[in-house]
Protein backbone atom coordinates (compact mmCIF):
# COMPACT_ATOMS: atom_id res chain seq x y z
CA UNK A 1 0.00 0.00 0.00
CA UNK A 2 1.15 3.54 -0.96
CA UNK A 3 0.24 5.97 1.57
CA UNK A 4 -0.30 10.09 0.58
CA UNK A 5 0.31 12.97 3.10
CA UNK A 6 -0.33 16.37 2.41
CA UNK A 7 -2.38 19.42 4.24
CA UNK A 8 -4.10 22.50 3.01
CA UNK A 9 -1.75 24.70 5.12
CA UNK A 10 1.10 23.81 2.45
CA UNK A 11 -1.09 25.79 -0.21
CA UNK A 12 -0.48 28.86 2.87
CA UNK A 13 3.23 29.52 1.71
CA UNK A 14 3.11 32.45 -0.71
CA UNK A 15 6.33 34.16 -1.76
CA UNK A 16 4.37 36.60 -4.25
CA UNK A 17 2.58 36.58 -7.32
CA UNK A 18 6.06 35.94 -10.01
CA UNK A 19 7.59 33.59 -7.76
CA UNK A 20 8.24 30.11 -9.34
CA UNK A 21 7.41 28.19 -6.04
CA UNK A 22 4.21 29.01 -5.36
CA UNK A 23 0.70 27.36 -4.25
CA UNK A 24 -0.44 26.28 -8.32
CA UNK A 25 2.70 23.25 -7.66
CA UNK A 26 1.10 21.84 -5.35
CA UNK A 27 -2.52 21.98 -6.66
CA UNK A 28 -1.14 20.82 -9.85
CA UNK A 29 -0.08 17.61 -8.27
CA UNK A 30 -2.70 17.02 -6.22
CA UNK A 31 -5.32 17.55 -8.72
CA UNK A 32 -3.17 15.15 -11.28
CA UNK A 33 -3.36 12.38 -8.15
CA UNK A 34 -7.14 13.02 -8.10
CA UNK A 35 -7.67 10.32 -11.33
CA UNK A 36 -9.13 7.32 -11.12
CA UNK A 37 -5.66 5.66 -11.27
CA UNK A 38 -4.74 7.05 -7.50
CA UNK A 39 -7.82 5.46 -5.99
CA UNK A 40 -6.45 2.94 -3.99
CA UNK A 41 -3.59 5.75 -2.79
CA UNK A 42 -4.77 6.04 1.38
CA UNK A 43 -4.90 9.90 2.08
CA UNK A 44 -3.34 11.33 5.28
CA UNK A 45 -3.07 15.02 6.74
CA UNK A 46 0.32 16.02 7.42
CA UNK A 47 1.07 16.76 10.99
CA UNK A 48 3.30 19.62 11.97
CA UNK A 49 6.63 18.66 13.32
CA UNK A 50 8.07 19.33 16.42
CA UNK A 51 11.14 22.00 17.00
CA UNK A 52 12.90 19.17 18.40
CA UNK A 53 12.11 16.98 15.84
CA UNK A 54 13.73 19.84 13.35
CA UNK A 55 16.53 20.62 15.80
CA UNK A 56 17.74 16.71 15.41
CA UNK A 57 19.56 18.46 11.86
CA UNK A 58 18.79 22.15 11.86
CA UNK A 59 20.67 24.31 14.74
CA UNK A 60 18.33 24.89 17.81
CA UNK A 61 18.42 28.91 17.33
CA UNK A 62 18.13 29.04 13.69
CA UNK A 63 14.81 27.26 13.97
CA UNK A 64 13.53 29.60 16.63
CA UNK A 65 14.71 32.25 14.83
CA UNK A 66 12.85 31.45 11.47
CA UNK A 67 9.54 30.76 13.44
CA UNK A 68 9.74 33.87 14.96
CA UNK A 69 10.20 35.78 11.95
CA UNK A 70 6.84 34.72 9.80
CA UNK A 71 5.16 37.84 9.17
CA UNK A 72 1.65 38.58 10.20
CA UNK A 73 1.65 39.99 6.71
CA UNK A 74 2.89 40.90 3.65
CA UNK A 75 6.47 38.69 3.00
CA UNK A 76 9.76 38.76 4.88
CA UNK A 77 12.85 37.94 2.83
CA UNK A 78 15.56 35.48 3.71
CA UNK A 79 17.18 35.79 0.55
CA UNK A 80 17.09 36.58 -3.29
CA UNK A 81 15.10 34.10 -3.73
CA UNK A 82 13.62 33.00 -0.75
CA UNK A 83 10.67 34.48 1.54
CA UNK A 84 7.78 33.97 3.94
CA UNK A 85 4.85 34.71 3.90
CA UNK A 86 2.34 34.38 7.02
CA UNK A 87 1.23 31.29 6.16
CA UNK A 88 5.23 29.66 6.11
CA UNK A 89 5.63 28.75 9.16
CA UNK A 90 2.86 26.13 9.31
CA UNK A 91 3.77 24.85 5.93
CA UNK A 92 6.85 24.27 6.60
CA UNK A 93 6.69 22.56 9.96
CA UNK A 94 3.43 20.42 7.73
CA UNK A 95 6.83 19.61 4.90
CA UNK A 96 8.82 17.90 7.54
CA UNK A 97 5.56 16.60 10.00
CA UNK A 98 4.64 14.83 6.81
CA UNK A 99 7.77 13.08 6.01
CA UNK A 100 8.54 12.22 9.80
CA UNK A 101 4.81 10.70 9.76
CA UNK A 102 5.27 8.67 6.69
CA UNK A 103 8.84 7.64 7.82
CA UNK A 104 6.07 6.03 11.19
CA UNK A 105 4.19 4.59 8.76
CA UNK A 106 6.30 2.65 6.90
CA UNK A 107 8.51 1.58 9.54
CA UNK A 108 5.88 0.37 11.33
CA UNK A 109 4.65 -1.51 8.26
CA UNK A 110 1.14 -0.21 8.10
CA UNK A 111 2.55 0.41 4.25
CA UNK A 112 5.15 -0.43 2.14
CA UNK A 113 5.69 3.28 0.23
CA UNK A 114 4.57 6.84 0.74
CA UNK A 115 4.72 10.26 -1.19
CA UNK A 116 4.34 13.70 0.95
CA UNK A 117 2.83 16.01 -1.44
CA UNK A 118 4.08 19.25 0.23
CA UNK A 119 5.85 22.47 0.23
CA UNK A 120 8.00 24.40 0.68
CA UNK A 121 10.77 22.20 -0.54
CA UNK A 122 13.82 21.29 1.75
CA UNK A 123 17.01 19.91 0.44
CA UNK A 124 18.38 23.60 -0.29
CA UNK A 125 18.05 23.96 3.72
CA UNK A 126 21.49 23.95 5.81
CA UNK A 127 21.92 23.30 9.24
CA UNK A 128 21.61 26.87 9.76
CA UNK A 129 20.58 28.54 6.74
CA UNK A 130 17.21 28.77 4.62
CA UNK A 131 17.98 29.27 0.72
CA UNK A 132 17.03 28.35 -3.04
CA UNK A 133 13.47 28.23 -1.98
CA UNK A 134 13.67 26.03 1.24
CA UNK A 135 13.15 26.54 4.57
CA UNK A 136 13.26 23.28 6.71
CA UNK A 137 15.05 20.12 5.42
CA UNK A 138 12.23 18.05 5.52
CA UNK A 139 13.95 14.49 4.06
CA UNK A 140 16.99 15.05 6.37
CA UNK A 141 14.61 15.14 9.07
CA UNK A 142 12.92 12.48 8.11
CA UNK A 143 16.60 10.86 7.72
CA UNK A 144 17.15 11.80 11.49
CA UNK A 145 13.94 10.70 12.49
CA UNK A 146 14.12 7.01 11.47
CA UNK A 147 18.01 6.98 12.96
CA UNK A 148 15.94 8.00 16.21
CA UNK A 149 12.77 6.84 16.84
CA UNK A 150 13.03 3.36 14.90
CA UNK A 151 17.28 2.90 15.62
CA UNK A 152 17.59 2.76 11.46
CA UNK A 153 21.07 1.74 11.16
CA UNK A 154 21.68 3.09 7.57
CA UNK A 155 19.21 5.60 5.40
CA UNK A 156 19.52 6.48 2.29
CA UNK A 157 18.72 9.92 0.54
CA UNK A 158 18.27 9.72 -2.97
CA UNK A 159 17.97 13.18 -5.28
CA UNK A 160 17.05 13.64 -8.64
CA UNK A 161 15.69 16.93 -8.57
CA UNK A 162 17.96 18.51 -11.64
CA UNK A 163 19.36 21.42 -8.11
CA UNK A 164 22.22 19.79 -6.22
CA UNK A 165 20.55 18.97 -2.72
CA UNK A 166 24.31 21.46 -1.04
CA UNK A 167 22.09 21.15 2.63
CA UNK A 168 20.94 17.39 2.58
CA UNK A 169 24.58 16.77 1.56
CA UNK A 170 26.16 19.19 4.53
CA UNK A 171 23.70 17.04 6.89
CA UNK A 172 24.53 13.73 5.18
CA UNK A 173 28.43 14.60 5.49
CA UNK A 174 29.22 13.68 8.93
CA UNK A 175 26.65 11.02 9.64
CA UNK A 176 28.12 7.85 8.85
CA UNK A 177 24.66 5.80 8.82
CA UNK A 178 23.41 8.13 5.99
CA UNK A 179 24.15 7.98 2.58
CA UNK A 180 23.31 11.19 -0.01
CA UNK A 181 23.33 10.53 -3.91
CA UNK A 182 22.35 12.91 -6.19
CA UNK A 183 21.84 13.33 -9.75
CA UNK A 184 21.85 17.05 -10.53
CA UNK A 185 22.90 19.85 -13.65
CA UNK A 186 26.33 20.83 -13.00
CA UNK A 187 27.90 23.38 -12.75
CA UNK A 188 24.73 24.95 -11.56
CA UNK A 189 23.06 26.41 -8.89
CA UNK A 190 23.89 26.06 -5.66
CA UNK A 191 27.50 25.48 -7.16
CA UNK A 192 27.67 22.04 -5.23
CA UNK A 193 27.76 18.85 -6.13
CA UNK A 194 31.07 17.48 -7.92
CA UNK A 195 32.10 13.87 -8.39
CA UNK A 196 35.16 14.70 -6.08
CA UNK A 197 32.72 15.69 -2.75
CA UNK A 198 32.48 12.77 -0.89
CA UNK A 199 31.90 13.36 2.54
CA UNK A 200 34.06 12.56 5.57
CA UNK A 201 32.95 8.54 5.92
CA UNK A 202 32.64 8.64 2.07
CA UNK A 203 28.59 8.23 1.92
CA UNK A 204 28.03 11.34 -0.43
CA UNK A 205 27.62 10.24 -4.53
CA UNK A 206 27.17 12.34 -6.63
CA UNK A 207 26.85 11.97 -10.37
CA UNK A 208 26.48 15.37 -11.88
CA UNK A 209 25.02 16.04 -15.07
CA UNK A 210 25.40 18.54 -17.66
CA UNK A 211 23.21 20.94 -19.94
CA UNK A 212 21.35 19.11 -22.65
CA UNK A 213 21.72 15.76 -20.80
CA UNK A 214 18.79 13.40 -21.36
CA UNK A 215 17.45 10.16 -20.57
CA UNK A 216 20.64 8.18 -21.61
CA UNK A 217 23.25 10.18 -19.22
CA UNK A 218 20.74 10.39 -16.90
CA UNK A 219 20.34 6.85 -16.91
CA UNK A 220 23.60 5.58 -16.85
CA UNK A 221 24.57 7.60 -13.98
CA UNK A 222 22.12 5.38 -12.13
CA UNK A 223 23.16 2.62 -13.57
CA UNK A 224 26.27 3.26 -13.09
CA UNK A 225 27.39 5.21 -9.95
CA UNK A 226 24.27 5.63 -8.02
CA UNK A 227 22.89 2.21 -7.88
CA UNK A 228 25.90 0.26 -7.51
CA UNK A 229 26.52 2.75 -4.12
CA UNK A 230 23.54 2.14 -3.07
CA UNK A 231 23.43 -1.68 -3.33
CA UNK A 232 27.27 -1.33 -1.46
CA UNK A 233 25.68 0.70 1.38
CA UNK A 234 22.73 -1.27 2.03
CA UNK A 235 20.49 0.84 3.38
CA UNK A 236 17.24 0.04 6.12
CA UNK A 237 15.14 2.71 4.47
CA UNK A 238 15.63 4.78 1.47
CA UNK A 239 14.29 8.36 1.02
CA UNK A 240 13.87 10.21 -1.81
CA UNK A 241 14.10 13.88 -2.88
CA UNK A 242 11.52 13.89 -5.72
CA UNK A 243 12.27 17.02 -7.53
CA UNK A 244 11.12 16.99 -11.11
CA UNK A 245 12.55 20.21 -12.35
CA UNK A 246 14.96 17.75 -14.63
CA UNK A 247 11.71 17.67 -17.50
CA UNK A 248 13.28 19.26 -20.82
CA UNK A 249 9.64 21.63 -20.17
CA UNK A 250 10.80 22.94 -16.88
CA UNK A 251 12.06 26.91 -17.26
CA UNK A 252 14.57 26.82 -14.51
CA UNK A 253 16.99 24.48 -16.17
CA UNK A 254 17.89 22.67 -19.23
CA UNK A 255 17.94 18.94 -19.20
CA UNK A 256 15.80 16.71 -20.84
CA UNK A 257 13.83 14.36 -19.10
CA UNK A 258 10.70 13.37 -19.36
CA UNK A 259 8.12 11.36 -17.16
CA UNK A 260 9.14 7.93 -18.69
CA UNK A 261 12.74 8.61 -17.13
CA UNK A 262 10.98 9.63 -13.47
CA UNK A 263 9.23 6.42 -13.49
CA UNK A 264 12.12 4.66 -14.61
CA UNK A 265 14.50 6.05 -11.93
CA UNK A 266 11.12 4.80 -9.64
CA UNK A 267 11.01 1.40 -10.54
CA UNK A 268 14.78 1.34 -10.45
CA UNK A 269 14.74 2.51 -6.51
CA UNK A 270 12.04 0.16 -5.85
CA UNK A 271 13.57 -2.94 -6.90
CA UNK A 272 16.67 -1.99 -4.63
CA UNK A 273 14.54 -1.20 -2.00
CA UNK A 274 13.09 -4.68 -2.08
CA UNK A 275 16.38 -6.26 -1.92
CA UNK A 276 17.88 -4.38 1.17
CA UNK A 277 14.91 -2.42 3.24
CA UNK A 278 11.52 -5.02 2.90
CA UNK A 279 10.53 -2.43 -0.26
CA UNK A 280 10.49 0.75 2.24
CA UNK A 281 10.52 4.25 0.53
CA UNK A 282 9.11 7.32 1.36
CA UNK A 283 9.70 10.36 -1.17
CA UNK A 284 8.96 13.83 -0.62
CA UNK A 285 8.04 16.49 -3.06
CA UNK A 286 11.35 19.04 -4.09
CA UNK A 287 11.44 20.92 -7.06
CA UNK A 288 9.30 21.27 -10.17
CA UNK A 289 7.85 24.65 -12.15
CA UNK A 290 6.11 23.66 -15.35
CA UNK A 291 2.49 23.10 -13.49
CA UNK A 292 2.02 20.47 -16.51
CA UNK A 293 5.48 18.68 -16.54
CA UNK A 294 5.35 18.76 -12.67
CA UNK A 295 2.33 16.70 -12.93
CA UNK A 296 2.80 14.33 -15.30
CA UNK A 297 5.72 13.69 -13.69
CA UNK A 298 4.41 13.03 -10.18
CA UNK A 299 1.52 10.86 -11.67
CA UNK A 300 4.12 9.06 -12.74
CA UNK A 301 6.49 8.93 -10.27
CA UNK A 302 3.41 7.84 -7.63
CA UNK A 303 1.63 5.21 -10.03
CA UNK A 304 5.24 3.08 -9.72
CA UNK A 305 5.14 3.82 -5.88
CA UNK A 306 1.88 1.89 -5.95
CA UNK A 307 3.08 -1.00 -8.03
CA UNK A 308 6.21 -1.68 -5.64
Amino acid sequence: MTLLFTHPDCLLHDQGSRHPESPARLRSVLAALEHGDFAALERREAPLATVEQIARVHDPDFVRELLDAVPDHGLVRLDGDTAMSPGSGRAALRAAGAVVAAVDAVMRAEASTAFCAVRPPGHHAEPGQAMGFCLFNSVAVGAAHAVAAWGARRVAIVDFDVHHGNGTQSMAALRPDWMYASTHQYPFYPGTGAVRERGQYGNIVNAPLSSGDGSAAFRSAFTGRILPALDLFAPDLLLISAGFDAHRCDPLASLELDEMDFAWVTEALAELARRHCSARMVSTLEGGYDLSALAASAASHVRVLMNS
